[in-house]
């Protein structure tokens, strides 16, 4: 990045994030959170529980960061070093701090109703050398260090508890300590181009870009988001910046499903509630992950009214009136029977436009003729219906994925075609 940039690396610590038991949402969190800001994190690390390791890293980072910020090892049992680590590590001796201990003793007096017992108490309890930073939503208090010019935060594992320090403290006490040059990001969506045929198209623009603006890549099961980014230092970069986002929009306008950083369930969403249209699905292989998208943006109950999980032959029958003698005679997975899924959709769920979805997922079930993978997808009105029948060649989970991204992109398609 530009000369000027501050630098970040987020250090979380525990063995349950190497052995892959918890998943490690706090990174990218945070990471976008310092984004906003004008902080760039360069380096992401996971540590185990060990002491040496913990120290290392923090002796290294502190060498390329301006800014270090831990979540971890900070609870009341014996495998939470991080405490009295960073006590060690800046010279400090354990003190009682007062504020958090009337915090540990609110919560669990008057809050949890539970027993106070000494190991809970010793959550108060930080070095003398940090500034304590307050936790709205746990015990566990955060401590915010300076050595050499450089800062070190440390927050809890929990990530609500986190979020609410960095939101309430560490990134206002940041904003303070740094000028910072806002990091611009322009994204758009493109569907049913692959990454290698997207980066042929655009080579000649991506070769001629500014040193300061900066292209990448982000293909994700059937999609690829293109982002600009550079730090916007003043009004002529920021104009600069659009200027180019407008010609990439040009070169790949056919496959663009949006230009802004938002999901394609979102996209679909916009495009309903603009038209004040309604859609239903009517799944089978994708067992209710479309209905699951669509209902994970707020808001979606004002254009997505339901879906049926026909998983069975007697369900397509009976809830969605697919004919017996389709189900005998084409199969399950078959062009037939997705017609006649999603016709029955709209009448079942009385809706504007209805998905459907049919194949075999895998890694069981295929056949020569109807192998894993195969699977038609049909959408439409009352008037229209649209098919296409998909060959996925990936296990189960990211085969049901493609089928639902695939799906929701031809539905956006046909409402735009067919407005």
């Amino acid at each position: 990045m530009n000369r000027g940039t501050v630098l970040a690396t987020i250090i979380t610590i525990g063995d349950e994030l190497l052995i892959g038991q918890t998943i490690d949402t706090n990174s990218a969190w945070m990471a976008q959170e310092l984004n906003k800001i004008g902080i760039w994190v360069h380096r992401r690390i996971a540590i185990g529980d060990v002491w040496k390791d913990i120290w290392q890293s923090l002796d290294e980072e502190s060498k390329l960061s301006d800014i270090i910020l831990i979540t971890g090892g900070l609870g009341p049992t014996a495998d939470d070093i991080t405490k009295p680590l960073l006590c060690q590590y800046f010279d400090g001796k354990m003190v009682v701090n007062e504020e958090a201990e009337a915090n540990v003793r609110n919560i669990f007096e008057n809050i949890l109703k539970r027993p106070l017992i000494e190991r809970n108490l010793k959550q108060a309890e930080v070095p003398d050398v940090c500034t304590v930073i307050p936790n709205k939503r746990g015990t566990a208090p955060g401590m915010w260090f300076e050595k050499n010019g450089k800062y070190f935060v440390s927050m809890p594992g929990v990530p609500h508890e986190m979020k609410g320090m960095m939101h309430y403290s560490v990134l206002p006490m940041l904003q303070k300590k740094f000028t910072m040059a806002p990091i611009i990001h322009r994204t758009l969506l493109t569907a049913g181009i692959g990454e290698s045929f997207l980066a042929e198209r655009i080579q000649e623009f991506e070769k001629n870009l500014p040193s300061n603006i900066k292209l990448a890549y982000l293909p994700n099961y059937g999609m690829v988001k293109l982002r600009l980014t550079t730090a916007a230092y003043d009004s002529r970069t920021h104009i600069e910046l659009e200027a180019l986002f407008d010609i990439l929009k040009q070169q790949v306008a056919d496959v663009m499903v949006v230009d802004e950083d938002i999901s394609l369930q979102e996209a679909v969403g916009r495009l309903l509630t603009t038209r004040h249209q309604t859609l239903g699905t009517a799944e089978s292989c994708t067992g209710g992950y479309i209905a699951h998208l669509l209902t994970s943006i707020s808001g979606s109950s004002l254009y997505y009214k339901g879906g049926v999980v026909s998983y069975a032959n007697k369900v397509k029958e009976e809830i969605l009136s697919v004919e017996k003698e389709t189900l005998d005679d084409k199969g399950a997975v078959s062009e037939e029977t997705a017609i006649e899924m999603m016709k029955g959709a709209l009448q079942a769920l009385n809706t504007d436009y209805a998905i459907a979805t049919t194949g075999v997922m895998g890694p069981t079930g295929g056949t020569l003729s109807k192998p894993v993978g195969n699977v038609w997808v049909a959408v439409g009105n009352s008037e229209k219906v649209r098919t296409h029948e998909f060959h996925f060649r990936f296990d189960r989970q990211r085969n049901i994925e493609l089928t639902a991204n695939n799906a929701l992109n031809m539905l956006r398609k046909f409402i735009v075609e067919n407005s």
